[in-house]
């Protein structure tokens, strides 16, 4: 038997040199995913970092709004009722007293705690009941589609009305629950929309015949590429609930009399609008900035995941 050595004498060496007119493959780059597509979009349109600039302002109030001002909102002084603008307080001072600026910046925390919340517990409840309802389908199907008929049947706002007006106790989380309740059915239905085109892909085809669990190819496959319409409706309906949580507080019905609000501010000044309008102007200006922010960067997130609208810009 010839060695090793003898042998390594016959092998010809492989040639490396590129074969003329065959570019070489880059395997160091990796797919474009249609999450990296669509913020390659996003971050080339001015109106995501306008809208990402608003809404980081916003939460910075809503976290710390000590950064914007050392006033206590609650603190009133009967002295300066309906005063202007004095050094050290830009926007002067409400029928009570109070300063307006503080009461501005405090008054983010609870609309945008309790439409944070809100998004969050109708995100959770319609995108599971939506997934299960269209991956199972059958009589399951049914059933929720009916469910979700009935709620849609009932305006939100008012649904919202009726049971806050009869609990005993009125907080940023029995409102979020409220809203969540009766607005849970328009998530459900995008998702399992979503779900129904998901899960007649190809790759769910193959995970089925390679033997993987149902159960793994809704979490692993079927949802994560069924999100995409939910984060848009998601980011539009958390301005819709901002401004929800702020009807409720100017009908009385919503947060507690001790608590602040852009509502119940705006209530407050219907009192004082024909001596000094424009306490009704600075919260409800902070109210349509905010909300209008949110459903700018929705309509942006839209348009970034939609192949169709890249195409017709």
């Amino acid at each position: 038997m010839p060695s090793n050595r003898h042998i390594e004498r016959y092998v010809a060496p492989i040639d490396e040199t590129p074969v003329a007119g065959v570019d070489a493959v880059d395997t160091s780059q990796k797919a474009s995913s249609v999450w990296g597509d669509a913020w390659k979009d996003m971050r080339k349109r001015w109106m995501t970092w306008v809208c990402f600039a608003l809404i980081v302002l916003v939460l910075l109030a809503v976290a710390f709004p000590q950064l914007y001002t050392r006033t206590d909102p609650d603190y009133k002084s009967l002295m300066d009722s309906l005063e202007g603008p004095t050094e050290g307080h830009p926007l002067g001072f409400n029928k009570q007293g109070q300063d307006v600026f503080a009461r501005l910046i405090w008054g983010a925390r609870a609309s945008v705690i309790v439409g944070l919340l809100a998004t969050v517990l109708t995100s959770l409840i319609g995108g599971i009941v939506g997934a299960i309802a269209g991956y199972y389908g059958g009589w399951l199907d049914a059933v929720v589609s009916r469910i979700g008929d009935i709620f849609f049947a009932i305006p939100s706002v008012l649904g919202a009305i009726v049971v806050m007006t009869v609990l005993p106790f009125r907080n940023v989380f029995s409102i979020a629950i409220t809203l969540a309740i009766f607005g849970w059915p328009q998530v459900a239905r995008i998702m399992r929309g979503a779900v129904l085109t998901a899960k007649n892909a190809d790759y769910v085809t193959a995970s089925i015949a390679l033997g993987v669990s149902r159960g793994k190819i809704l979490l692993r496959h079927v949802i994560p590429n069924a999100l995409a319409p939910v984060i848009v409706i998601t980011t539009v309906s958390l301005g819709a609930y901002i401004v929800a949580e702020a009807t409720l507080s100017f009908l009385g019905i919503g947060l507690g009399d001790s608590a602040i609000s852009w509502g119940m501010d705006i209530s407050a000044a219907q009192s004082t609008l024909r001596v000094k309008p424009e306490l009704l102007l600075w919260p409800s200006a902070a109210l349509a900035v905010t909300v209008l922010s949110f459903l700018l960067l929705g309509d942006v997130v839209r348009d970034a995941l939609d192949p169709k609208a890249r195409s017709r810009r």
